[in-house]
Order: C-alpha cells, then sequence, then structure tokens
C-alpha cells in the first residue's frame, strides 16, 4: 500500500476479526480522510458493522492495525475512543428512556461545580446542542415519550456534541422522517467543512450519492472498491456490492392481471379528505406514490381497518363472494388481508420470540380463542427455505435477525397464514440490496399466484421498478395511474407536484 499522504485520518490495515467459526472480516485495509465523508457499504453480513465497531473500540481486532496519522491506535472500549475523537451513532438506540434528553445528552460526562452535577449548565448546554442540530424539543423531556424520529435526532445530538475528529453514523437515516434527513444532511456537512471525517454506514444509494466523496464496498468480510463516488453509478455500485446489475433486482413484471381482488369506492379518510376510488386486481402490484405525507399511508391502512374513515366502503372478492373489509383489522386479516407495517420492529414482529414463533402467528388466524394453538414446525422451516432466511435455525430470535430476514419473517407469517392479499408499507426500508432482491422476488411470486400486492414506499425507484400500475396520490386525492412498465421518476413527480386533484386521471 503507498504511505498515507498528509490528509489521512484513519487508516485500517490488514483487518481481520473471526467470531468462532465466522470469518468477518478479512485482510481489509483501505484509508479515510480529513474533510471528507466516506461511505461503508455492502450486503449484510458483509462485514460493514464489524469493522466499524473495531474503530468505536466495541472489539478488538485479530489481526491487523488502524492507524490515525500514521500512528498505530487501539482503544480499550467505547468510552476510551470517544475521549481519543472517535464518536459513534450507532443504528440502534441507546437512549435511555427514564431520563431526561438533557440528562442523555450528557450521560457519563456531566459538567459539574463543587463535585455536584451542574443540571443548569447541562441544560443549557444541552439547549445549545439541540439548537445547533435543528432539533426543536425541551431538554427536560422524558426521552421515552419521543418518537421513534425524536429519538434518533437525540442519538445524532449526543454524537454531535462529543468534540470527536472521527465521526461514524450507522444507518442513521432508517428511523427519521424527511424533515429529520434533512436536518442530518445539513449537519454531516458542516462536520466535513469543518475538516472532520464522516463515515456513512448505508444501504441507500440515493444518501450514498448525495452526500458521500468516497464510497468503500465490503463483501463477505472482504475489501471489494474504495474509489471516488463521482466514478460510480447506480448499476456499477449495486454490482460491486452484490455482483449483478441493478436491473436484475426487479423480477419479470405480470403479463396481464385478472379479476378484482379489492374493490375501494368512495373512502374518505376523514369529513375534509377526497373521496378515492380504485381496484386492486388479482395477479398485480399496486403501488401508491406520491410524496412524504400526502396520505398515502392513512389509505393503505384505511383498506385495512387500522384508521377509520369517514365515507366510503371497501370490498374483498373471492371464490366464496364479497366480503365487506375496512372497518376492523381482524375482520380484514379473518377475510384473507394481510398487512406488513412500515416500523416492523413496534408494529409487526415479536422481537424476543424465535422466527418459528413469528412466523407460527400466521397458522392461527382462523382459530378460535377456545381452540388450542398448534403450528406447523415442518411449514415454519419450508417457508424459511424458500424465503432464504438467513438464521442459525427457526429457534433463534427474531430480534437478532438482520432488517432483511425480520422483514421476510413479517412476510413469511401472512403466507403461513394463506392470505391472498397484502398490504405492505415500504417493502425493503432497512433492508441492503441483496435482501431487496429476495423480497422483490417473494411479492412478485406471491401476485403470480393470484395474489394482490399493494406497497407504499418512500423510495420512487422501487415503485418503477416492481409496480404494474402506480396510483399517484396528492393531497389525499388518487390525481394519477401510471402503468408500471412506461412509468418514469419525472412522470410520477410531475404528477405528484403539479397535477390538479381529480379521481381517475392517468398518463
Amino acid at each position: 500500500m503507498p504511505p498515507a499522504s498528509n490528509d489521512c485520518e484513519i487508516e485500517f490495515r490488514n483487518i481481520s476479526k473471526r467470531f468462532g467459526p465466522i470469518r468477518a472480516l478479512t485482510d481489509v485495509s483501505f484509508v479515510g480522510r480529513r474533510g471528507s465523508v466516506h461511505a461503508v457499504t455492502g450486503e449484510n453480513g458483509a462485514g460493514k458493522s464489524t469493522l466499524i465497531k473495531i474503530l468505536a473500540g466495541v472489539h478488538p481486532p485479530d489481526a491487523g492495525e488502524i492507524l490515525r496519522d500514521g500512528q498505530p491506535i487501539r482503544f480499550q472500549g467505547p468510552a476510551d475512543a470517544r475521549a481519543k475523537g472517535v464518536s459513534t451513532v450507532f443504528q440502534e438506540l441507546t437512549l435511555l428512556p427514564n431520563l431526561t434528553v438533557a440528562e442523555n445528552l450528557f450521560l457519563g460526562r456531566e459538567p459539574r461545580r463543587a463535585g455536584f452535577i451542574d443540571r443548569g449548565e447541562m441544560r443549557r448546554r444541552a439547549r445549545e446542542i439541540l439548537g445547533h442540530v435543528g432539533v426543536e424539543l425541551d431538554v427536560d423531556d422524558m426521552c421515552g415519550d419521543l418518537t421513534i424520529s425524536e429519538q434518533h435526532l437525540i442519538e445524532i445530538a449526543k454524537g454531535a456534541a462529543a468534540p470527536s475528529r472521527v465521526i461514524i453514523y450507522d444507518e442513521p437515516s432508517a428511523a427519521l422522517d424527511a424533515p429529520g434527513v434533512e436536518k442530518l444532511v445539513r449537519l454531516i456537512e458542516e462536520q466535513k467543512a469543518a475538516g472532520k471525517l464522516v463515515f456513512y454506514i448505508s444501504h441507500r444509494l440515493d444518501e450514498i450519492f448525495r452526500l458521500c466523496d468516497v464510497t468503500t464496498v465490503l463483501k463477505d468480510g472482504q475489501h471489494v472498491a474504495t474509489r471516488p463516488t463521482r466514478e460510480l453509478t447506480r448499476e456499477s455500485l449495486v454490482s460491486l456490492m452484490v455482483g449483478r446489475e441493478l436491473g436484475q433486482l426487479y423480477p419479470r413484471r405480470s403479463a396481464r392481471s385478472g379479476a378484482p381482488a379489492i374493490s375501494v369506492n368512495d373512502l374518505a379518510i376523514n369529513a375534509t379528505a377526497a373521496r378515492v376510488s380504485f381496484e386492486i386486481k388479482r395477479g398485480e402490484i399496486l403501488g401508491l406514490a406520491g410524496l412524504e405525507g400526502q396520505g398515502q399511508r392513512e389509505i393503505v391502512r384505511g383498506l385495512v381497518g387500522l384508521v377509520p374513515h369517514a365515507a366510503g366502503s371497501v370490498r374483498k372478492h373471492d371464490a366464496a363472494g364479497e366480503t365487506k373489509i375496512g372497518e376492523a383489522i381482524v375482520a380484514s386479516v379473518r377475510a384473507g388481508v394481510g398487512f406488513v407495517p412500515e416500523d416492523r420492529k413496534s408494529e409487526g414482529l415479536y422481537l424476543p420470540l424465535s422466527i418459528e414463533q413469528n412466523i407460527g402467528l400466521g397458522m392461527l388466524r382462523s382459530a378460535s380463542m377456545s381452540s388450542r394453538a398448534r403450528i406447523d414446525k415442518t411449514r415454519v422451516k419450508t417457508l424459511m427455505r424458500e424465503m432464504n432466511v438467513r438464521a442459525r435455525d427457526e429457534k433463534q430470535s427474531v430480534g437478532s435477525l438482520s432488517g432483511g430476514n425480520q422483514q421476510k419473517v413479517m412476510i413469511g407469517r401472512w403466507l403461513a397464514a394463506g392470505v391472498d392479499v397484502l398490504i405492505v408499507e415500504e417493502p425493503t426500508r432497512g433492508v441492503d440490496v441483496g435482501a431487496k432482491a429476495e423480497i422483490y422476488r417473494l411479492l412478485r411470486e406471491f401476485a403470480d399466484a393470484g395474489g394482490a400486492v399493494v406497497i407504499t414506499s418512500s423510495e420512487l425507484t422501487e415503485h418503477i421498478g416492481l409496480c404494474d400500475r402506480i396510483l399517484v396520490v396528492r393531497d389525499r386525492a388518487i390525481v394519477a395511474e401510471i402503468d408500471g412498465a412506461g412509468a418514469t421518476e419525472e412522470i410520477v413527480m410531475r404528477h405528484a407536484l403539479m397535477s390538479a386533484p381529480g379521481q381517475g386521471a392517468s398518463t
């Protein structure tokens, strides 16, 4: 390796790490430079989290070394790393819910006066930190009372408050809303301008191309490439990550759709919302697209009965006839409609329970309260194999799985339940590129077998690559219907931004 230039902040040199029989990293070497945002990406299991945890002092390397300013460094733990200028914002929340915002921001490094914690100074400095990051919260709020997005902003503010030369962000936008992402972007740009090295761990291609100067790709614990991001395209980056082109992520669309599975007539989420009418057909994947907060979420939740509606009806059609649904989630599930929520961890999965137990819940869909709960263990194992759930075995807890495997378990529950309609919010949020392809395959196979799928997604490319039809939603109205095969980002955004609300508009 050539000698590091004088702007080299961190150099990884032949880093290797093993956990029992699993080789997590093998001879990984690359350089991170001052005043840059450096993406570290790859599929789940590529080794990026292990590498970053070694830099953060969580794990020691088995072999190799990390150099800063050309000198070897080795941290004795995360606190030692922070004290020596390496700050990490981990994906998982580390806030204590029974402490205030100010107490969490300064936990372990509280300002003191005469040997006692100076709470007035702590609150004053906490307000300065929140103001700097652009977070409008009371420093006396209990962290347990905040939304998930607000808690992640506090984690980011906590990292920003530390006097660091190196800042590590581990999937920082996964739980942020759109305003939160913009706050994060401004903060990172400011840190870069201050000459700091920012490591940005993410699966999100849009964020990598928007924010990062350099991109390192890991695969199977090995270094694949480190390149200036401007020299990459989405297609070439995906190819480096998974060994196939971007176009191969999406399965072939259905040749034709079948009879209606769901009919929505004059549905209004509230008294002032526009009434929407549309059909979901068997054999198709239908997308509800648009800018964030325009009503897609309320519409799909109205379909399954999670959001009460002021007017209209939702009916499901199958061989047994017609069933009115949409008034209660229990009735929708019993009628054969499965719902995969955006926040699978808090709304969908039972994280302490096993894969077997989480999937097995679907088998109880039609069971009465007086019947004995029975789980077909063979069916669970078959589904795990068909969905390529990467786990030790069916007894492994769902909370210990990657995001992509958790999403497969959520979908597997409904496959086990035998539903014929799937409503899926953000089907691949927090999922790596390789797992995305597998989830797209599962949804397409479900539709091809005569099922019907509805998705919402904040990624336009997901709608365009996956959906047979796209309904564009603006101000809680459907303003356009677009054929998926002819859709482009420009067409979808034109309708999302400029179309006059009017039911049934089309391209």
